[in-house]
């Protein structure tokens, strides 16, 4: 907790050396505010658009051509996959599920698990699949299973597109098959892995396997990175003669998390160097700190009228930020928060804010809130503190 160092009014105003952002269900790819931009220049990348973001934050840290409509080929199992995942979270589909391989399954074209026609297939074998082997035969069945057709399953996945906020995708198919009126962005795409990673941290680790085994056929996942650095733990990878070759890479040091979309390079290894290089100058010029822990008390006020006499005051949501290497030591926080309240109260109740600036240039204002109830008080109680109110 941070201590109280003056008192203004009905409000205390709390100062610490620190640094925050709330973070919510879904975060916009927004240019990196101008104060916290590094004065070192990105890497040339050779690909036709290409963004490099901070995972915490949303914040786009260098782009080129970030919202160019493009061809996602198989990054669209991205798509796929936050489709999926939201099926097992809410219960309608269960990783043990068998799920029937259809003929228009087992025939669709390109990169496949070479799961057999009119077999039944474990839902979590598919899913395997579908993110290791890229196999579009897994995707296809996937759809098909949670929507009757891909057709059907296509509209799951511009509906999900709407909500997280990606206003330049539209999809037609699982897989990724070209298409004109299947098409994303290097900005959308950078946005839907980062919800990927957010909301469902015990599949993400999927994406970092190196080679699965079906049908005693084993491959190897297609992102080199996985080889290279021990800090890249996915994502996917896209190709296709119109495309070029694409990659969407993560890695974590520490509590930084960048994610790094390249595409419409000319060689798989090429798309591996770029993404890389991304990387390597994310790390070395930007870093990522924790401020707030979701549920931690970060301050308490009295409670009149109330069951309890305080109530503890924090963030909602884990609080990050990132800035330039060595400007941590600039960062300052500042919490307004009443000087008490009154019962009763609701946990997540907004109740006061944390003001974040780098120097005496601010920012973001991050929202606090109760972290318990706080039920009225005995008749005795309310009547004592409706007096102490009264003088105040």
């Amino acid at each position: 907790m941070l201590p109280a160092i003056a008192m203004s009014g009905h409000w205390i105003r709390i100062v610490g050396a620190a640094c925050g952002l709330i973070w919510g269900a879904t975060v916009a790819a927004t240019d990196v505010p101008a104060a916290l931009k590094s004065t070192l220049p990105p890497p040339e990348v050779q690909a036709k658009s290409w963004v490099l973001m901070d995972f915490h934050t949303g914040w786009v840290l260098a782009e080129a051509d970030a919202d160019a409509k493009i061809e996602p080929a198989s990054l669209s199992k991205l798509m796929t996959a936050y489709v999926v995942f939201h099926a097992l979270k809410k219960g309608t589909l269960r990783l043990d599920d068998p799920i029937h391989i259809s003929e228009k399954a087992w025939r669709t074209e390109g990169s496949r698990m070479f799961a057999k026609v009119n077999s039944q297939v474990l839902a979590e074998a598919l899913i395997k699949g579908l993110i290791i082997q890229s196999g579009n035969d897994a995707a296809v069945a996937l759809a098909e299973h949670l929507a009757g057709t891909e057709a059907g399953f296509a509209v799951l996945m511009n509906q999900h597109a709407q909500r997280l906020g990606l206003t330049n995708s539209h999809f037609t198919n699982a897989p990724g098959l070209p298409d004109p009126d299947h098409y994303s962005t290097a900005r959308d795409l950078s946005i839907l892995t980062a919800a990927l990673i957010r909301e469902f941290p015990d599949y993400y680790k999927w994406y970092s396997i190196r080679e699965f085994t079906y049908n005693e056929i084993t491959q190897q996942n297609r992102n080199i990175l996985l080889w290279r650095d021990a800090t890249v733990d996915g994502v996917k990878t896209g190709h296709t003669s119109s495309a070029g070759y694409c990659l969407v890479g993560s890695a974590r040091r520490d509590a930084t998390r960048l994610i790094a979309t390249v595409i419409g390079t000319t060689s798989a290894k090429q798309r591996a160097n770029e993404v890389q290089s991304l990387l390597k100058y994310g790390f070395s010029n930007y870093e990522s700190k924790k401020l707030f822990s979701a549920g931690n008390a970060e301050g308490q006020i009295p409670v009149y009228k109330g069951a309890a006499d305080t109530v503890s005051l924090g963030a909602a949501e884990d609080v990050f930020v990132s800035v330039p290497r060595g400007k941590v030591k600039l960062l300052k926080t500042v919490l307004s928060i009443p000087e008490s309240a009154v019962a009763p109260l609701r946990a997540g109740a907004a109740l006061g804010s944390a003001q974040v600036a780098l120097g005496d240039t601010p920012l973001l204002d991050v929202p606090l809130v109760t972290l318990d109830d706080v039920d009225t008080g005995s008749w005795w109680r309310q009547a004592v503190d409706s007096v102490l109110l009264w003088f105040q």
